[in-house]
Formats: structure tokens, sequence, C-alpha cells
């Protein structure tokens, strides 16, 4: 998502979980920055470009082109000059690859796959994830891929639910692909699964319970390597080659939405649900629970991660069924230093020490990432419909997606 998510607590879970891995994405030119997995190269929701334009003249998008993928909350993800994306449309899941630049259709590989229009729109939730010459997927209902980047064909193919008979979550599997040296690490079962990237056989698999909405973070923690993993009720970190569990911390979210990915800084973790949950900085002393230095209700995010720049958190706060607000929080206090109302369930990133945030009615704000508040650079509409999934930046392109589908390239490069 992932990025990536849920609906109601009225309508019930109005939303799925999604971590989806929900984001549109953008590209900018000077200083080019593949965007090839959910929250980017160092899976943090920030791009290393420089010099793309935060300011757009008459706040009008320069468009480069537009196209539909079906329905869904998939990101895009970019990689050698490359766009690729998910939807669904007539009950088939489509994996599409784009030229980056022109928006024309490089291959497209379909399979069948049921909507899902439970309680929300329907459609793909996880993103595309590229690893050299391969790209991997997953389904919502458990159809896993590897495909050659360049032509789309079948590398190999398996279905976990027949081969494992695994525990579907009420909304269906929305965590990305994580690559980890030789394996791919998957939000499936209690604390995750991991198959081999080049054949895709089980290596590793956990409790067939059921998993949360995020996808698999890897980062190291007390100079350890570590795979956390979202189930339907708490955080839990693991040996990524071994899937022996490190640590878990119980996190009882409404529906069993832990969808967004959690932050790491050093030593420390930030964890944060939607629902009226809220969010937890968490410092792991190597085994058992670990130590909670605050937790409140400051930052209650659904779906999209939050963006960790100089010590402060950005994020979305608050659920679909409410008016949703951009918020400022600092990392080590949970202290709220400003909120931005009207932005709705969105999402966002970072590039440059500037926020881009694509609202949920489909409007992109840019501003600098200032504690002292938000004052945005441009404000331009560039989507109608639902638009949950947060934006990407590459090479000078800015690509943003709405839930029917429709994806838009923006050029941003100076």
């Amino acid at each position: 998502m992932k990025s990536n998510r849920f609906l109601s607590t009225k309508i019930a879970p109005r939303l799925f979980g999604l971590t989806f891995s929900c984001c549109a994405l953008f590209c900018f030119a000077s200083k080019a920055d593949d965007w090839p997995q959910w929250r980017g190269p160092q899976l943090n929701g920030i791009s290393a470009e420089k010099g793309w334009s935060d300011k757009w003249p008459d706040n009008r998008p320069n468009n480069a082109w537009k196209t539909n993928v079906g329905l869904g909350l998939s990101s895009v993800v970019v990689a050698k000059g490359r766009v690729y994306t998910m939807g669904n449309a007539d009950n088939t899941d489509t994996v599409f690859c784009f030229d980056a630049e022109t928006g024309k259709g490089i291959w497209k590989h379909s399979y069948p796959s049921e909507l899902g229009d439970k309680y929300f729109d329907g459609g793909t939730a996880g993103s595309p994830t590229v690893d050299g010459d391969f790209v991997y997927t997953i389904s919502r209902w458990g159809d896993l891929f590897c495909l050659q980047a360049a032509t789309g064909k079948v590398v190999w193919t398996r279905n976990l639910q027949k081969d494992h008979d695994v525990q579907l979550p009420d909304w269906g599997f929305a965590g990305s692909p994580r690559v980890y040296e030789n394996l791919l690490l998957l939000n499936v079962g209690e604390a995750g699964m991991a198959v081999d990237k080049k054949t895709g056989k089980t290596v590793w698999q956990s409790a067939n319970k059921e998993a949360g909405y995020s996808t698999p973070l890897t980062g190291r923690l007390n100079n350890q390597p570590v795979a956390f993993f979202t189930s339907g009720q708490a955080f839990v970190a693991v040996e990524p080659a071994t899937g022996k569990e490190k640590w878990r911390m119980r996190w009882i979210t409404q529906y069993g939405v832990n969808a967004a990915d959690p932050v790491i800084d050093g030593d420390k973790i930030f964890i944060s649900s939607g629902y009226g949950k809220g969010s937890a900085l968490l410092k792991p002393a190597g085994t058992g629970t670990p130590e909670v230095l605050w937790q409140n209700k400051s930052l209650r995010s659904q779906m999209n991660s939050a963006v960790l720049l100089n010590g402060h958190l950005y994020g979305i706060d608050g659920d679909t069924t409410e008016k949703a607000s951009l918020k400022c929080v600092v990392f080590a206090t949970g202290e709220v230093k400003w909120t931005e109302p009207g932005i709705g369930s969105g999402g966002l990133i970072a590039a440059d020490n500037k926020l881009i945030v694509l609202a949920e009615r489909g409007e992109v704000l840019i501003a600098p990432a200032d504690p002292a508040g938000f004052k945005p650079t441009t404000r331009a509409q560039v989507l109608g419909g639902k638009s949950w999934t947060a934006p990407v930046l590459a090479n000078g392109l800015l690509f943003c997606r709405n839930s029917r589908g429709d994806l838009v390239c923006v050029k941003v490069g100076k």
C-alpha cells in the first residue's frame, strides 16, 4: 500500500485494510531516482530527487499522459524507464507496464480475480515490486507471480490459498511483496512467510492465522536484521532469513485493520493505525515486549504511513468515515505541532525536504516540510473521484491514481 485503507466504523470495515500499497507516483528529473517498490527505494516514502518544480504556473499540472488501469488502490512503481501498476476489470486482474515518459503500453498480464467490493470499490490492493529483471505481484486472493520486467513473461506462479490453504484476511491480502536477499517476504499468516524469489518455493511460514494489511518492512534494530509484519492483533518482528519471532506488540485495531507500515529511526520504531486506535513509539530491547516510550491518538494512520523528516512525522490522521486531516507530530514525544484539515484519506511522500500530498479528492499539494506550519507552494486538481493511493516520485514525473483506475502522469522536472 501497503500505501495499500479501510472504511467505516459504521459501514463496517469500509475500507479494507490496505497498506496498499496505495500510492500514486511522481517522477522528477534532476537527480534521477527510481521508485521500484512500495514506499520507495529506502522503504520510507522519501525520494532522494532534487531539482524538481514545486511551483506550478497558475497551479495547473503539466500533464504528460493519462490512462485507466481498472479498479483498485495499487500504487505505481518505476524502474528503468518503465511504470508498473495493477487494476481490476470484469473480474480480471491486470498487471500493466508502460513507458514512463510517454505512457505507451509495453505489456500487460491478466488473470481471473474477483472484484471483492466488500464495503469499498474493490479491485487490486498491493503494488508490484521490481527487483532487477523481475517484477513480483500478489493478488488479494493469493495469486503470486514472478514476471520478466521487460516482457511480462511468467517466470513462475502459484496460488497460496491452494498450496497452503492460508487464511485470508477479511479484505484479502493487501501488502506488496518485499525482496530480502534471495527471499520474497509476504504478509501472509500471523507473522509473514517467505518464498525463494527465483523459484517461488516456500522457505518459511508463520502460523496460519489472519494477517494484517501492511507491506513487510525490513531494516535493522540493535544492529540485527529484522522484518516487521502485522497480524489482525499485533505488530511482529522476526528474523527475515528464518521467520523466527523476535518480539511482538499486541495492537488491537477495529476489524483487524493494522495496515500502515511502521517507521524506523535508529533503535526506535513508530507504529500507528486508524479507527481511533492511535500510535506509539517503541524501543525494542532484542526480545520480549518493547518498551513504550509514548502512546496517544495524535496520529491515527488508517492506510498510508507517515514520513519522518528532521525529527517530525507528517501523516494522515483519521479514517475514511470522518474528515481526516494532515498532521505534523514530534517523533520523540508524540506532540502535535500543527493540523491541516480538509485533506481526507489521501497519502503523501517527501522529496528534497518537501511534502507531496495527494488529497482524497485528487488535489496535489506541495509544501515545505516545516513543523512551524503547512504552507503549500502549489495546489492543483489532477484527478477526480476518490484518491486513497499515495503519490510517488521518480525521474521528473509525477504519477497520481484514483480508486476507479485513472492514472495521470504530470511533468515536474525542470
